[in-house]
């Protein structure tokens, strides 16, 4: 079978109770399938009637005595609408996947509503919920993520919601749940290790980060540009060069010394670093672009640098009083090594470039990142077109 597009909405709720890195963690592991976009949304009234529309409209009816499709309906537009009583909208996060039968298998590992949701097995199994009466009626449901059956479905409802959020999404302002009156913003970015085999990985480190009480306002899937990363990583360039001259003169005499025979003395230690260190800085910083972004620097031609890159990256703008303060501690530092247990780094870094994710050291730092990344760019309209969508 043709890879297909698949989705899966998160909703206000399961946001809102941190749910998002286990959810998304789930979806990954049981569909196996590559995530290609996501993005914050903060429905309008009128989008999340009309999704609410659509879904009365497909109807399914996946479990005996239970209809999905009003029951979702009725859940939308109580849930997804904004808030009555503040008027502030609420997040919802859309995720999309890639890959052979994406669509059943995104729809298996939600799962669907059923009387014994006991197995935590789906999504639903583990942070939805579904409550009857004594006469069977059900009185109260959760769907923690929501997605469509079949692929006329599912093209219709991402055209809905790709299309609503031009709009509604990006870096979200002024939603519900999401007090940022003296909060800072901070730009994360899952780094492309997490993305080589689809895995529970990236979910894991979002739940992780949401131990520091933080909102996801925005968040990107990236393939990061030649012309990106040299903005982005050009304040490190010099200090490459600079910083790595004493370790280089010192390897470079060690290996003079053992190769050749004869001593060398400090001060032709010191000249080496001098020429050889800004080479060596120049190889460690071509090493970092093609990490973070698959292409090598040297062999790329200049007309090319704002292609997107080969390798994926997942950016998340979280905010909250101290964000940056709150995230850095959590992800630890540079060096995984020297990183505390249970940070970010230290459970699944491997060295000072492989280290699982970036974060911004400032406020303003993060308003320059966001911008080299573009979070409010999200790209997936040219991903439905090139899916026929």
């Amino acid at each position: 079978m043709a890879e297909q597009l698949g989705f899966a909405l998160i909703t206000p709720y399961a946001l809102m109770k941190s749910r998002t890195g286990g959810i998304i963690g789930r979806l990954m592991v049981r569909t196996g399938c590559e995530l290609v976009g996501t993005r914050m949304i903060a429905p309008s009234a009128e989008l999340a009637q009309s999704y609410a529309d659509l879904l009365r409209r497909h109807g399914d009816t996946q479990v005996t005595g239970i209809d999905e499709g009003e029951l979702l309906s009725k859940y939308v537009e109580e849930t997804f609408t904004p808030d009555p009583d503040t008027g502030k909208r609420r997040r919802v996060m859309l995720l999309i996947f890639q890959g052979e039968d994406a669509i059943e298998k995104v729809n298996r590992a939600i799962g669907c509503f059923s009387q014994h949701m006991k197995s935590a097995e789906s999504v639903r199994d583990t942070y939805g919920d579904l409550i009857l009466d004594a006469s069977g009626k059900v009185t109260f449901i959760e769907p923690a993520a929501i997605s469509s059956p079949s692929a006329e479905k599912t093209a219709e409802a991402l055209r809905l919601w790709v299309d609503g959020s031009e709009n509604d999404g990006g870096i979200l302002e002024n939603v519900a749940g999401v007090d940022e009156e003296g909060s800072e913003r901070t730009l994360v970015m899952l780094k492309p290790d997490n993305f080589r085999v689809p895995s529970a990985r990236p979910g894991t480190i979002i739940d992780i980060f949401s131990g520091s009480g933080l909102r996801i306002l925005a968040a990107k899937v990236d393939r990061m540009s030649i012309a990106e990363a040299l903005e982005f990583y050009g304040p490190v360039r010099p200090v490459l060069r600079e910083k790595l001259k004493p370790r280089t003169g010192a390897e470079s005499r060690a290996a003079i010394e053992k190769e050749m025979g004869f001593a060398l003395s400090d001060e032709v230690e010191k000249q080496l670093g001098e020429l050889v260190g800004p080479h060596f800085g120049e190889q460690q910083f071509n090493e970092l672009v093609q990490f973070m972004t698959g292409v090598w620097l040297p062999e790329c031609p200049e007309s090319e640098y704002e292609n997107p890159g080969k390798a994926c990256i997942l950016a998340l703008v979280y905010s909250g009083p101290d964000a940056v303060k709150k995230i850095r501690n959590i992800l630890g530092p540079t060096d995984p090594s020297k990183a505390a247990p249970g940070s970010v780094r230290r459970e699944f870094g491997q060295d000072v470039m492989i280290n699982a994710a970036h974060a911004s050291d400032s406020p303003e730092n993060a308003q320059r990142e966001m911008g080299i990344i573009k979070v409010n760019r999200d790209g997936l309209q040219k991903l439905l077109s090139q899916h026929g969508i």
